[in-house]
């Protein structure tokens, strides 16, 4: 279960939808939890904290990012001026009311788990993920954070955090699978979330990074397997990659989505069960806004596929080869 959604991604959802949404993810049977404290600027890790706090903690594991301190600013404290937004940023629309601040040194790696800790009540974070960096997210400042992260202890804390027993395991939250190759040379990376980049729209991992991660044991969760909306409805808002889907996309959603249908099999279904093909997929992270929702990904899921459907996708050129 992804929580991004109950933030205010795109649109504002109201508390009683979020608190809805992540009961109806557990009366399935979903056991994952995945936050960060962007996820609404730390709405999102306050809501799923307060509902798993009244679970069996063995019963369930979560993740959360490091990598954004959330703050405010107050007398003697200035805010340096905020990021041009990126890309792949598309704000919160009823966020909390804090601003994000990068950082991903010693410091600031510690105090972000520290943080995570009491918005969400919980005993324990089980895995950290470094949220969010690479060249594509910070451009001219990334050569900064990723110094931050290596040279800076980043890296140290969390290889810390581990050793203590305070978390099971550690890895990088992105969307750009190069920074996670990078970071395989820095470090003894356990699992990394990776999103956008190996769907049905987007093999641009296969070929190279998922043999890699493979070959290291790095555990892969898949998220963004709908390319940020554009493969869970072909109507209404078509965004891809966090903007408005470019025309070329649009007309292989319409091919991927004819060849669904002579399978009598959803689009949407092929999405999410695509990533599990692969072997170093390890699972996929859906996020949902409502309880429908949650229950349509989760009938996705456990949707009969037949294997000439796939073979199809790979004879008219629409995945690469497995």
């Amino acid at each position: 279960m992804g929580t991004a959604p109950l933030g205010g991604l795109y649109a504002p959802v109201a508390t009683a939808d979020a608190k809805a949404a992540i009961a109806a993810a557990w009366d399935a049977g979903i056991r994952y939890f995945d936050m960060a404290p962007m996820y609404g600027l730390g709405r999102c890790e306050h809501l799923s904290g307060e509902f798993l706090r009244e679970q069996d903690p063995d019963a369930f594991h979560i993740s959360t990012k490091v990598g954004r301190l959330m703050t405010f600013e107050r007398p003697g404290r200035t805010l340096p001026p905020e990021p041009p937004k990126n890309e792949f940023d598309s704000g919160w629309h009823n966020g909390l009311p804090f601003r994000e601040l990068f950082d991903y040194s010693y410091d600031a790696i510690l105090r972000s788990y520290d943080d995570s800790r009491q918005r969400t009540g919980l005993g324990r974070l089980d895995i950290l993920f470094v949220h969010d960096i690479g060249r594509v997210t910070h451009g001219a400042l990334h050569d900064h954070h990723w110094g931050a992260l290596t040279k800076g202890g980043g890296f140290r804390a969390l290889e810390e955090l581990k050793a203590s027993g305070l978390i099971a395991g550690f890895g990088l939250g992105v969307n750009e699978w190069q920074v996670i190759s990078d970071a395989m040379e820095e470090t003894d990376l356990d699992c990394c979330l990776l999103a956008g980049r190996y769907t049905l729209l987007d093999g641009d991992a296969a070929e190279t990074f998922l043999p890699k991660a493979l070959a290291r044991d790095v555990d892969l969760v898949i998220g963004g397997v709908f390319n940020s909306g554009i493969l869970a409805s072909t109507s209404g808002r078509r965004k891809f990659n966090y903007v408005d889907a470019p025309e070329a996309i649009v007309a292989k959603v319409e091919k991927l989505e004819e060849v669904c249908r002579r399978f009598d099999v959803p689009l949407p279904a092929a999405a999410i069960q695509y990533p599990m093909r692969h072997p170093a997929s390890t699972c996929v992270v859906i996020g949902a806004k409502t309880a429908a929702q949650v229950n349509g990904n989760v009938a996705w899921f456990e949707q009969a596929i037949p294997d000439e459907l796939w073979r199809t996708l790979e004879a008219e050129g629409l995945i690469p080869p497995l």
